[in-house]
């Protein structure tokens, strides 16, 4: 199973053209030639980059900085998941956040989430962020998967990323993802 895991994430960068883009539940990334395409961005990392080591469960653990711009103007909400597709029991969740609002361009390092906003359970079972944490070896791709969508999903809060990802079927406007490695 782990050479089927090893096999899938090329194929699936390949067939999203290289960009580190998405899955069978979420519409492409946009390309980064187009101007209005969403684009999500760290301060604290390149797209393809390193994470620093405060933003792991060797560090502080806090989730890093990040903003995102090119949002469709018919967007109501954001989700935001963070997932380890390199995990050695397969894709393992960080971080689950839906129902940011249209307003919102950016998470701090370290932010909490306000309003209608909720987290959903990451791989912990927990409703927070949880930083990278691979076992040594060659890097992970940690994968910061932005959604733009055309309603708030109102779910409950802690709920899994599935769950997630089936409500925002049919919702997707816009997706755009960032990469980040990190190894041990």
């Amino acid at each position: 199973m782990r050479l089927a895991s090893a096999l899938a994430l090329p194929a699936a960068l390949l067939a999203a053209g290289c960009s580190g883009g998405g899955d069978a539940t979420s519409t492409p990334v946009p390309s980064s030639t187009n101007p209005s395409a969403m684009r999500l961005i760290s301060d604290a990392f390149p797209d393809g980059g390193t994470i620093p080591v405060d933003y792991t469960c060797t560090g502080r653990g806090t989730s890093p900085p990040l903003r995102w711009s090119g949002a469709p103007a018919g967007a109501r909400a954001f989700a935001l998941i963070v997932d380890d597709p390199d995990a050695p029991r397969g894709t393992f969740d960080h971080w689950i956040i839906y129902d940011l609002p249209a307003s919102t361009s950016g998470l701090a390092s370290g932010a909490g989430i306000g309003g209608d906003a909720k987290t959903g359970a990451n791989g912990r079972g927990a409703a927070e962020y949880t930083g990278p944490c691979p076992p040594p070896g060659p890097p992970h791709h940690y994968q910061f998967r932005l959604y733009a969508l055309d309603a708030a999903l109102g779910l409950a809060a802690g709920k899994s990323k599935s769950d997630v990802e089936a409500a925002m079927r049919g919702h997707i406007l816009a997706q755009a993802t960032l990469i980040g490695l990190y190894g041990r």
